[in-house]
């Protein structure tokens, strides 16, 4: 019985740990694409009129 509660342990627990390096990785590359699409606006700023 104890056996089986510590391997759906383990495998939640790959589980969890897989999900955050994804999540991770995920917002890296979100705040980088945020940063460059920002650093175009601002290299083009004088372009822009209103």
């Amino acid at each position: 019985m104890s056996e089986k509660a510590y391997k759906t342990m383990a495998g939640v627990g790959a589980g969890n740990l897989a999900i955050g390096i994804l999540l991770v990785t995920v917002g890296v590359v979100s705040g980088i694409l945020t940063i460059i699409n920002g650093a175009r606006l601002l290299k083009s700023k004088s372009d822009l009129i209103f």
